[in-house]
């Protein structure tokens, strides 16, 4: 199991080419992806996020690649013709204006397209290799990280489903009681409403409560709770990503937990029905958690 939070990073050297790949991530339903990678290698960021969607199942996720030194990726350029025509045309203009201030290196040098950077095609191609060893290094700190973290979540999950079974047993125990309480309650008020001279018969009698102790009935939800906390351990014990399972699991056990409230209106079973709720609340926020 890991978590959906995370942070790792990497660097590299190679070729005179220095990259750093920063990785953070938090929670989120889907996959957010949001890459930045340094202008010379903005053309393989379609290849980055294929290596990143390939690791990464959930979470926001923020990708920054920074690159210490452009040089080798877009050596700088001189366009002497370019300033040579910039140095005709201020001349030019200082004779028009009639100026007595010369012309400055510092003056050309300011101008567009004297000093120009191309990123270098063969340069970048060999940078692609350095790139993505850079972002797989970060990822699998990243991977470690939400590693670690899973395991406290994996055992924190467990703890709420051990709690969980608690609860369903206390109230498994309790609904005989419960059931035999209505049935009793019923022959009681129907023997004082009806009196000595009531031609009820005992077989509508032993229907009604056939229908009580029915509706009263909770054995299938409570069975489907079993089963449910069978899947949250299995869950947790899976090496794949389970969070939208997970979540999914999460909202079953409230179907049930609310279909037994709905069915009992024991004070006992109420209480535990309320602990079961808050319970799987917990167990529910940690899901977040999970990818």
């Amino acid at each position: 199991m890991r978590s959906m939070t995370g942070f790792g990073s990497a660097s590299r050297s190679e070729k005179g080419l220095a990259l750093r790949a920063e990785v953070r991530a938090v929670n989120h339903k889907f996959l957010q992806l949001k890459l930045r990678l340094p202008d010379e290698l903005s053309a393989l960021e379609a290849e980055v996020e294929v290596r990143v969607r390939e690791r990464l199942e959930r979470g926001a996720v923020n990708l920054n690649v920074s690159l210490d030194s452009a040089a080798a990726l877009a050596p700088l350029e001189l366009d002497v013709a370019t300033a040579q025509r910039y140095l005709q045309l201020l001349e030019r203009l200082k004779q028009e204006l009639k100026l007595a201030s010369p012309v400055t290196l510092d003056d050309i040098a300011r101008l567009p397209g004297v000093f120009r950077s191309a990123p270098d095609s063969k340069a970048v191609a060999d940078a692609r290799a350095a790139l993505l060893a850079v972002v797989d290094a970060a990822l699998d700190s990243l991977a470690e990280m939400r590693e670690r973290e899973g395991a406290a979540l994996a055992k924190d999950l467990a703890a709420r489903g051990a709690s969980i079974a608690a609860i369903v047993g206390r109230i498994r125990t309790r609904m005989p009681t419960v059931v035999r309480t209505h049935q009793e309650n019923l022959h009681k008020r129907v023997a004082e409403l009806l009196g000595p001279g009531s031609n009820l018969a005992p077989t509508d009698l032993a229907r009604e409560i056939a229908l009580i102790a029915d509706r009263l009935d909770v054995t299938e939800e409570l069975t489907r709770l079993d089963s449910h906390l069978g899947q949250l351990g299995a869950l947790c014990a899976k090496k794949a990503p389970v969070g939208r399972q997970l979540d999914f699991l999460v909202q079953e056990f409230l179907r049930e937990a609310n279909t037994i409230g709905s069915k009992c209106s024991d004070a006992e079973v109420a209480h535990a029905v309320v602990e079961l709720k808050s319970e799987i609340e917990r167990l529910r926020e940690q899901v977040q958690n999970v990818e």
